[in-house]
């Protein structure tokens, strides 16, 4: 059984603000991850206070920079680094920049927009009864509705 992951959508501009607050209420970064998205990507920060995670969700566009928060979580300054050496995505202020050399990649931003391939969907088979999903628990962009994945 899953619990109930809090799941908040914010902008870029408003990350280092609620980053501080969090750290001010006694939350540890657990983890920054990056997923390259169609057109864009799409980065998560969680954090954990008493076995309860909460999760930032900024979606940025290739070129558009990402403040750093490992000013505030040291140890960021490792996700942010690979997150610039893997996705492309630039990260402003790391604390200690590896300047694109924390990995050693045979092509430049290897799950970049530009060399990700998303797959197609399966096509149905004519003659196959199609199946609907079930309805989702989707996350409205700007709320702080709880989201269980």
């Amino acid at each position: 059984m899953s619990e109930p992951q809090e799941i908040i959508r914010i902008g870029k501009n408003e990350l280092v603000g609620i980053v501080v607050q969090l750290c001010a209420e006694g939350y540890r970064l657990v983890q920054v991850g990056c997923s390259t998205l169609e057109a864009a990507y799409e980065l998560n920060y969680s954090f954990d206070k008493d076995n309860r995670f909460k999760n930032l969700r900024v979606t940025v566009v290739p070129d558009e920079e990402v403040p750093s928060i490992s000013m505030i979580y040291q140890n960021a300054f490792l996700y942010e680094n690979e997150i610039h050496d893997l996705f492309g995505v630039v990260v402003s202020n790391i604390s200690i920049d590896y300047h694109g050399t924390l990995y050693r990649t045979s092509i430049k931003a290897p799950f970049s927009v530009d060399n990700v391939k998303l797959p197609e969907p399966p096509k149905q088979k004519a003659d196959a009864p199609v199946k609907r999903p079930e309805k989702m628990n989707e996350q409205k962009e700007g709320t702080d509705e709880t989201q269980t994945e």
